[in-house]
């Protein structure tokens, strides 16, 4: 009898023997909308009911600093708008498609700053909770019979929106002990309000951060200003989940090679998304890591929106027969699917990775 979703991916962040390997994928949200356009998709259907997929999440905490400040628009025009958030950030959005927003200025560009205008908002406070928003996903999970992640972002993740990458990186340098106070900060307030809403609502079947920590070709950090500044809340954060009996999935964009024996020292179960373009190595890894930890993407998205399936399946005949050998690896691609590929390619990708990745078959 075939596992359930659930079933599945417990299974697999154990490296347990299972029926085949995990799916899983995300999307930018111009791909929805194109798919729906097509014919493909009801507006607004949820992807993971769709696709049979065997994990769903749910992101709901809100760590923008000032929770009574609205979006202020500073400039508008046809493809773009600037924006004045409730960290005091200053960020251009594109409004004509999916893309990480430029960082245009910061209000916190050093401690005082952090001090005066942040830390001072920045408290377990229950606003901050989507409480119906997690018993519903929660709800809907086990009715389909999937493995339920509580979703969101871990430390470094927080701290660019406050002062931007670069603010934040020049101060690990200049004013280390500066950062550490933001990243204990925010540590203490997610466990806290995690706590508060595992207690209220129930647990989830794992928790995922997502902590994106690299670029092309390099880490943001080195591995010793991992361990000095951003370990200590990993431990925390990740520790918390791991004291509950919750496995952690972590995911992270970018070159982070030299990192992940830090973040399996931190204790994560499960290494997530393994961005190929920027240097990631998804068999190199599996021959070094394992035995010790689970994988999830390393497939090259780019090799999916040729739309050509030859060059699909040389990829996944690639790298599946050997990192399913572990039992402990998830379908995904290494970034969202963009709306550059088709419907019906997408599909293909999933049935022949199912089909690749089946035990015994």
């Amino acid at each position: 009898m075939p596992l359930t979703g659930r079933e599945r991916t417990a299974r697999i962040l154990r490296r347990q023997p299972v029926d085949r390997i995990g799916v899983y994928e995300h999307f930018w949200s111009d791909t929805q909308r194109k798919w729906e356009a097509d014919g493909f998709l009801a507006k607004g259907e949820s992807m993971d009911d769709h696709f049979g997929f065997d994990m769903s999440g749910c992101w709901c905490l809100n760590f923008v600093a000032d929770l009574d400040k609205k979006n202020e628009v500073v400039e508008e025009t046809e493809e773009t708008v600037l924006i004045r958030d409730g960290n005091g950030a200053l960020l251009r959005r594109h409004k004509l498609h999916d893309s990480t927003p430029e960082h245009v200025d910061f209000m916190v560009k050093e401690r005082a700053q952090w001090e005066g205008l942040i830390k001072p908002h920045i408290k377990a406070d229950r606003r901050r909770i989507g409480f119906a928003q997690y018993r519903e996903a929660k709800r809907r999970a086990a009715e389909m019979g999937r493995f339920f992640f509580w979703s969101g972002v871990n430390v470094f993740e927080l701290l660019h929106p406050v002062c931007g990458h670069e603010g934040m990186l020049v101060g690990m340098s200049l004013d280390p002990d500066w950062i550490k106070d933001m990243v204990a900060t925010y540590a203490e307030a997610i466990v806290s309000m995690q706590e508060t809403l595992f207690d209220e609502e129930g647990e989830p079947d794992g928790v995922w951060y997502y902590e994106d920590l690299g670029f092309k070709d390099h880490p943001f950090v080195s591995p010793a200003m991992y361990r000095e500044i951003l370990m200590p809340a990993h431990k925390k954060t990740i520790g918390f989940a791991k004291g509950r009996g919750l496995p952690v999935v972590m995911h992270s964009c970018g070159m982070v090679d030299r990192l992940v024996p830090g973040m399996i020292e931190s204790g994560i179960d499960c290494l997530q998304v393994i961005e190929v373009k920027a240097g990631m190595d998804l068999l190199s890894l599996y021959r070094r890591y394992g035995e010790v930890i689970s994988f999830m993407g390393g497939i090259d998205v780019r090799a999916i929106y040729t739309n050509d399936r030859d060059i699909i399946d040389r990829e996944l005949f690639a790298k599946i027969p050997t990192v399913m050998g572990g039992n402990g690896y998830v379908l995904h691609s290494d970034h969202s699917i963009p709306a550059t590929v088709d419907y019906e390619t997408f599909r293909y990708y999933l049935r022949k990775g199912m089909e690749i990745g089946t035990y015994g078959g």
